[in-house]
């Protein structure tokens, strides 16, 4: 009996310091753009300066290079194989009242949330502030012209099941809806892809004409190296796109308000 109590006055303290510990640890989650420095914010530009701590993938921390301060920013550049190290790594070596940023491409609150749930599990949801930046999916609504408030927004670029969100794009299409979507690259099992040739030749199976509909894809958005691809989506059977692409599905009907006097 002595025992049990003692463990849990044990498990009690050690809580309450666990969570003195983190109180005292801020991290910023940050959306940096697409591609281009151009697309930062002010805001991310002095989070980014005032963190002691900078944790990002080599694409993400090529972003924001030049407001990476030597002799004060500690800079960790991490892969899906060692994040998960690093992360806890840096958890545990800051110190009261010190900052540290992870610089997300895009915006923060969009296909990020499997990393974003786990950082939120380190360093505690009270002690993390999620920032919004400028996404893919809004530079390619604009450049196509496309209503994001009558397209079907969607993310492929997850590592769960994604059959209900090719119910979802199915629909969509169906119902005439535009499209916008991020594709799904898998390196190490081709089966696993969803890229754009892989969406041309499922909506194709399941009975879309997908001779009649308007695709684009655009690659490296808003940086030196960006290309647009316009054409018919059974154009993309059998070509290879980057990674770092979105899609977009034109639908759209315009409608202006002088049909609504």
């Amino acid at each position: 009996m002595a025992s049990k109590k003692a463990n849990k006055i044990h498990g009690i303290i050690t809580k309450a310091v666990t969570e003195d510990i983190i109180k005292d640890k801020k991290l910023f989650l940050v959306g940096v753009g697409p591609g281009s420095s151009r697309y930062l914010t002010d805001l991310a530009k002095d989070v980014i300066r005032k963190s002691k701590y900078l944790i990002g993938y080599k694409y993400t921390l090529s972003i924001i290079r030049d407001l990476i301060i030597p002799h004060f920013h500690q800079v960790y550049e991490v892969t899906m194989k060692d994040q998960e190290e690093t992360y806890n790594q840096v958890f545990e070596k800051m110190e009261e009242n010190e900052f540290c940023t992870i610089p997300f491409t895009g915006d923060v609150n969009f296909s990020e949330s499997e990393v974003v749930d786990r950082l939120l599990e380190i360093f505690g949801n009270d002690n993390v502030e999620l920032m919004p930046g400028i996404s893919s999916i809004q530079v390619a609504a604009a450049k196509a012209k496309i209503p994001l408030d009558k397209t079907l927004v969607i993310s492929f670029h997850v590592t769960e099941d994604i059959e209900d969100k090719k119910r979802e794009l199915i629909k969509a299409i169906q119902d005439k809806k535009s499209v916008i979507l991020v594709p799904r690259p898998w390196n190490n099992n081709a089966e696993k892809n969803f890229m754009q040739s892989e969406i041309a030749l499922f909506l194709k199976k399941v009975g879309v004409d997908t001779s009649s509909l308007t695709a684009w894809v655009f690659e490296f958005l808003t940086t030196a190296e960006e290309k647009v691809f316009k054409g018919r989506l059974n154009e993309l059977e059998g070509r290879d796109f980057s990674p770092m692409s979105v899609m977009v599905v034109d639908q759209v009907t315009r409608k202006t308000y002088l049909e609504f006097e």
